[in-house]
């Protein structure tokens, strides 16, 4: 960590600083061409600035974009391998840091021991460090391995830890502290507390309910899915339905139409339905935590809203585009985030691709039906390549087995968010909605045990770039070949319409 980030950051700072000459460059380029065409012909001022200018002026956007990102990862790699971390982190030094709890702490999955003998893995925000004689302030995560003494820590808990400090394998990734004690300084502020008592309140709750449903009711819900059987997490690994317990999208999307929906039926003013569901939407980010995928589903809430409340029409695409820029400005380690790719190659999917591919069923099956098969069909054409990367496997039935699932995801969210409301203050509402909640999870983990069990569910495929960019290339082809193709039904014969 170290030895590389400057020389990153370095690197980082001298593409920021070219991209900035290069849009200011582009900035003059444009503008002599207006005065040119201006001066040449006068009366062709508006044919001049459409040409040429316009096309400059997009090339200036992207370009200032570029600095701005630029700017912003070497302006963070610099905050973060500046002070002692980053040195003694490449020592492998014994230290002391005091920071906060920053994810849920959970046992360390694969090889290690369970109960008193697990070990637990959480991320720690560091803000003083101590250590060989040295103390200083920092503003970078740790990753945290510790025993027995870290289970139970709510999220944002301040503490004092100590442990021995390694620099992570990744270039860019935190630096990991082996903890052999940890001491409670601070305990969490009061979102945090009630954060933590919403979502103990669910875990309590369902308790008692099947293996299944007893994992998967909370995953739905918020995203935990530390309870999930192994069994069940590899089936829906299988058949291609992680998505359902990693909160992303379709949460966001779930939650705004029902809200949005509640206060359109009591006739409120546009302006409070958009507040009330950003209202909404804020409380849910502090719930689930402010994970990559989370982050980027609510910048897409935040553009939608906007519109919503200026009253113009949703572009999502540009919404799309505008949240990755602004988040990837905000924090570069984004991208480095699975959850965030996969979140934000999946949405671009669904918004440009699945209604050409729905288009290809017109006259076959009626619209609804088409996006809701088109919809997972987009999805895991551009996901199954960055899959790769992690498991060189294929889900050869992933699109049946989300088509045959779709119908339990919503049910599973709304009544396993009603339920977690409800549960510290209203056991017996609680305790029909944990039922209700417990059905569509088990319809989700029938389909995705009986999925992963059919010949073939599992397809294997070469890992790395290579076998991405083998799938990716093929997967192109498909689709070229697909979209090329005329739709079932004559344009000529549909009547014509204007989108909304």
């Amino acid at each position: 960590m170290g030895g590389t980030a400057p020389v990153v950051a370095w690197t980082a700072g001298a593409g920021a600083g070219l991209a900035v000459v290069l849009a200011v460059a582009g900035a003059l380029r444009r503008r002599l061409l207006v005065v040119r065409d201006h001066l040449a012909e006068h009366h062709h001022l508006a044919r001049a600035c459409s040409g040429p200018a316009a096309a400059s002026a997009s090339w200036w956007l992207a370009v200032a974009l570029m600095a701005l990102v630029l700017g912003s990862c070497a302006a963070q790699l610099h905050l973060r391998s500046a002070g002692l971390l980053g040195t003694l982190a490449d020592e492998g030094a014994v230290l002391e840091v005091v920071g906060v709890v920053r994810s849920e702490v959970r046992p360390q999955p694969g090889r290690w021991g369970t109960g008193d003998a697990a070990t637990f893995r959480t991320v720690l925000a560091v803000e003083e460090v101590a250590g060989r004689g040295k103390e200083g302030t920092a503003a970078a995560p740790v990753a945290v391995l510790g025993g027995p003494e870290w289970r139970g820590l709510a999220y944002g808990t301040r503490v004092l830890a100590t442990g021995r400090l390694a620099a992570a394998a990744g270039a860019g990734r935190p630096p990991v502290l082996t903890s052999s004690d940890v001491q409670v300084l601070s305990a969490p502020g009061p979102a945090d507390r009630g954060v933590h008592l919403l979502r103990t309140g669910l875990l309590a709750a369902t308790e008692d309910l099947p293996p299944d449903a007893r994992g998967l009711v909370p995953g739905a819900a918020f995203g935990d899915t530390s309870r999930v059987p192994v069994d069940l997490e590899q089936a829906m690994k299988d058949a291609g339905l992680t998505h359902i317990t990693a909160v992303s999208g379709g949460h966001f999307a779930v939650l705004s139409v029902t809200v949005l929906a509640g206060t359109a039926l009591l006739r409120l003013p546009r302006p409070v339905r958009a507040v009330t569901t950003a209202v909404v939407l804020g409380a849910f980010v502090l719930l689930v935590h402010p994970e990559p995928s989370v982050v980027r589903a609510a910048g897409m809430g935040v553009v939608s809203l906007l519109a919503l409340l200026l009253g113009r029409p949703g572009q999502a695409v540009a919404g799309l585009a505008a949240t990755v820029v602004v988040l990837v400005a905000l924090d570069p380690w984004l991208t480095r985030s699975l959850g965030f790719l996969l979140s934000v190659v999946a949405t671009g999917a669904i918004l440009l691709l699945a209604p050409p591919l729905a288009a290809l069923l017109d006259g076959v099956v009626p619209r609804g039906p088409a996006l809701v098969l088109a919809v997972p069909v987009a999805a895991q054409a551009v996901c199954a390549p960055v899959l790769l990367l992690v498991e060189p496997a294929v889900s050869a039935y992933a699109v049946p087995a989300n088509v045959l699932a779709a119908p339990a995801v919503g049910p599973a969210t709304l009544l396993g968010l009603g339920a977690t409301l409800t549960a510290s203050w209203c056991e017996p509402v609680s305790d029909v909605l944990v039922q209700g909640a417990a059905g569509a999870a088990w319809w989700i983990a029938w389909v995705a045990r009986t999925v992963a069990g059919l010949p073939g569910a599992r397809v294997p495929w070469p890992g790395g770039p290579g076998g991405a960019a083998l799938l990716a290339v093929l997967t192109a082809v498909v689709l070229v070949a697909l979209l090329r193709r005329p739709a079932a039904t004559d344009p000529a014969d549909r009547p014509t319409h204007v989108a909304g």
